[in-house]
C-alpha cells in the first residue's frame, strides 16, 4: 500500500484527502500538523462583531480523520530530504511513497514594529484580539492595511482587509459611536484591490469615501509603533493596527531540496507538481504556480489545486501521466457585517456585483455548507 503524506490540515490539505480517498485506490494517509484541527479562517471576519466565536470556528478533525481513514501526526514539519520522500518533524524523520505540500504560507514580518500590529489571518487568536482592543477604545484612530511580497505578486492576501474595514465601520455605526473613531485604510499600492480587478478598485474606493473612510495610498511603508504608522508619505496616529503583510514560504523550506521561487514559494508547473521531484506536490498558499499575476491566494483556490493535485498522484500510481490543472478563478463575497459586494474573475472576464443584502447570507450559507462536511 502506497504511504501518501500530506502536510497541513487547511483547506488544501482536507481537500487531498477527500479526493484521495474518492479514488477509490487503497492508500495509507498521514497527515502531518501541530493539532488535528481546522481554523475556518473566512469566518474571523465576524468575530471582532460577535457575530462569531473562536468554537464556531475551530473544528476538532478527529471524526473526519476517522472517517476518512487517516492517521494523524501532532508535530510540526521541519525538513525535507531524500528528494522529497523523507519528511523531518518535530516528531522524527518518516518516509513516504508520496507527498503532498499544503502547509501554508507565512507573513513576512521585516517591517519595524510589526509587533504593534495584529494580522488577522494569522489565525482565530489573532481576531479575538481585535475585538478584545476594540471593546476597550473608547475612541481614536483605527489603521488597515496590507502590502504584497514584491518578489510573488500573488503572496498576497488583501481581500479579508477590506471586510475587516468595513465589518468594524458598520459595528461602530451599530454601536453609534463611530463618530468617535476614524478609520484609515493604507497600502503601498495606488490603486488598493487591484487583484479583484480594475471594476472592484472603483467600487472599493467609492465604499470607502461613502462611508468617511480615509485613505493612505501609495506610500512605502517604514515603520509602526505602538500609537503610529509611518510611510514615505507621512505619518498619522494609530491606536490599533489591523495589517496583513505579503507571503513567503513556510520557514522549513530552507532545511529541503525544495525549489524555489524568487519570492520563496515552492516552485510548481500547472499539475501542481514540484519542479524536478517525483510525486511531490504543493497546493494552496505554499506553492508558485503558473498563472496571472492576479492568481488569488484564497481558500477556493486552494481547494481546486489541491483536487487536481490529488488526482495526479492517483494516476501516477497507477501509472499514467498527470493531466489535471486548476481553474484560474477567483470568487469572493467582500462582506460588511449586513451585507455584500460580489466579485469574481476569471482570465476571460470580471463581474462585481453591487452591496446587496443576499450575499452576507449567502456567504454565511456557504460557511456552514462548507464547516458541515467536518464535524
Amino acid at each position: 500500500m502506497k504511504k501518501v503524506h500530506i502536510v497541513g490540515s487547511g483547506f488544501a490539505a482536507l481537500t487531498a484527502v477527500k479526493t484521495l480517498r474518492k479514488s477509490n485506490m487503497a492508500l495509507d494517509i498521514t497527515v502531518i500538523s501541530p493539532k488535528a484541527e481546522f481554523q475556518y479562517l473566512p469566518g474571523t471576519i465576524w468575530i471582532p462583531c460577535n457575530l462569531r466565536e473562536a468554537k464556531d470556528l475551530i473544528i476538532p478533525l478527529d471524526n473526519f480523520f476517522k472517517k476518512m481513514n487517516v492517521k494523524h501526526i501532532a508535530a510540526k514539519a521541519t525538513g525535507l530530504k531524500n528528494n522529497g520522500h523523507t519528511l523531518i518533524t518535530s516528531s522524527g524523520e518518516i518516509d513516504n511513497d508520496a507527498l503532498i505540500i499544503c502547509s501554508g504560507g507565512r507573513f513576512i514580518k521585516k517591517l519595524p514594529g510589526i509587533e504593534h500590529a495584529v494580522t488577522p489571518c494569522e489565525g482565530v487568536d489573532a481576531t479575538l484580539k481585535i475585538r478584545d482592543k476594540l471593546k476597550e477604545l473608547d475612541g481614536g484612530t483605527i489603521a488597515f492595511g496590507f502590502s504584497g511580497n514584491p518578489k510573488e505578486p500573488s503572496a498576497m492576501r488583501g481581500g479579508p482587509m477590506f471586510e475587516f474595514l468595513f465589518g468594524i465601520d458598520h459595528q461602530l455605526r451599530k454601536e453609534k459611536r463611530r463618530d468617535k473613531f476614524k478609520l484609515v485604510f493604507f497600502t503601498p499600492a495606488e490603486n488598493p484591490g487591484q487583484r479583484l480587478g480594475p471594476k472592484a478598485v472603483s467600487g472599493l474606493l467609492k465604499e470607502m469615501k461613502k462611508r468617511d473612510i480615509e485613505t493612505h495610498l501609495g506610500n512605502k511603508m517604514k515603520q509602526f509603533t505602538d500609537h503610529s504608522v509611518t510611510t514615505e508619505g507621512g505619518e498619522f496616529n494609530a491606536d490599533l493596527i489591523i495589517f496583513m503583510p505579503g507571503m513567503t514560504g513556510n520557514s522549513w523550506f530552507d532545511n529541503s531540496e525544495l525549489p524555489r521561487s524568487n519570492g520563496g514559494m515552492v516552485k510548481a508547473n500547472k499539475h501542481c507538481q514540484v519542479e524536478g521531484m517525483s510525486q511531490v506536490y504543493v497546493a494552496g498558499d505554499s506553492g508558485s504556480f503558473p498563472g496571472p499575476d492576479w492568481l488569488p491566494k484564497q481558500a477556493h483556490m486552494a481547494d481546486l489545486q489541491a483536487e487536481a493535485a490529488a488526482k495526479n498522484l492517483v494516476d501516477e500510481f497507477n501509472g499514467q501521466n498527470a493531466t489535471h490543472t486548476f481553474k484560474t478563478e477567483l470568487i469572493c463575497i467582500v462582506d460588511s457585517q449586513n451585507s455584500g459586494i460580489l466579485v469574481a474573475r476569471t482570465e476571460k472576464w470580471n463581474i462585481v456585483m453591487p452591496r446587496m443584502r443576499v450575499f452576507h447570507w449567502l456567504k454565511r450559507f456557504f460557511e456552514w455548507w462548507y464547516l458541515r462536511q467536518y464535524k
